[in-house]
């Protein structure tokens, strides 16, 4: 080889991109999830992408972020405040209500997108390598939009029925916020992996994410529960996570401490759980998809 040839070689060897070994994970609790934030660029692109096509030709916009609660709340209220004569812990009914639609709607659009992020990117799984754990999180994430323009409507609602928040329990409320969404995202990842091979999975969803709202506190209030079934109540997660929203924004006596207590150690649960599934059967992802 001439000394032109070789320094030819070394440039090429100096200047050639950077190389990526990917290399499956040893051991079930080995998660690398360090890879998260090595693309976190990309997960701010997905989540940009959902918030970009769940508005596009749309007329109205992010006004449905508005719309589809207060409908909700209008028909909820006749039905279980003028006829029913549910009880609402003192609070206006609507108000009450749309408190609790508050961080359902955010938890049922992230659970619905968290089970479908996996089967809708099957064009970038069978392509590109990245970690899939991204796809659950974007659905997450992008949801806090829509969460965010509900709440200053309920703000609204509460000027409008003379009620002031108490600020400092208000300050709590982004950790309801993230209790909302890791409970979304421990839910979806268990049934993602299961929605891959089994496309009832999506099917089946929206049926039971509906029962879930009616075995949740978002109509009625817990003080309805009998005593005795309080405990086996408090293990459904989403009951101290809307507790906990009502108690921030409209100034409830006491926050709900044991409620929250258990719904947070079964989130834990779920959500550490789902992550170890998730990793260990993304290798099959592609295949599969």
């Amino acid at each position: 080889m001439s000394v032109l040839e070789s320094e030819l070689r070394q440039a090429e060897l100096t200047s050639a991109a950077p190389v990526t070994i990917i290399e499956p994970s040893r051991g079930w609790l080995s998660l690398n999830l360090h890879e998260i934030w090595a693309h976190h660029e990309l997960l701010y692109f997905l989540v940009w992408r959902d918030i970009k096509v769940r508005y596009k030709q749309t007329v109205i916009g992010a006004t449905w972020a508005i719309l589809q609660p207060m409908m909700t709340m209008v028909v909820f209220t006749v039905i279980f405040d003028k006829f029913a004569k549910m009880p609402s812990d003192g609070l206006p009914y609507p108000l009450f209500i749309y408190a609790g639609l508050l961080a359902w709607n955010y938890f049922a659009k992230s659970l619905n997108g968290s089970i479908s992020s996996v089967v809708g990117n099957s064009n970038l799984i069978t392509k590109i390598y990245f970690p899939r754990l991204l796809l659950p999180l974007s659905a997450v994430f992008s949801g806090v939009i829509d969460l965010a323009i509900s709440f200053a409507f309920l703000l609204g609602m509460m000027l409008w029925y003379g009620i002031v928040p108490n600020w400092s329990a208000l300050a709590v409320l982004p950790l309801f916020v993230l209790l909302t969404a890791l409970t979304a995202l421990a839910v979806g990842l268990w049934l993602a992996v299961i929605n891959v091979r089994y496309r009832d999975v999506g099917q089946a969803i929206p049926f039971l994410t509906q029962l879930w709202l009616f075995v949740s506190p978002v109509v009625y209030p817990v003080s309805v529960v009998p005593e005795q079934w309080r405990l086996l109540y408090s293990l459904n997660p989403m009951t101290g996570v809307i507790e906990g929203f009502r108690w921030a924004l409209l100034s409830k006596a006491s926050p709900p401490i044991d409620l929250l207590i258990f719904s947070t150690l079964i989130v834990v649960g779920l959500l550490w759980g789902g992550i170890i599934y998730f990793k260990r059967m993304e290798q099959t992802f592609a295949d599969v998809v």
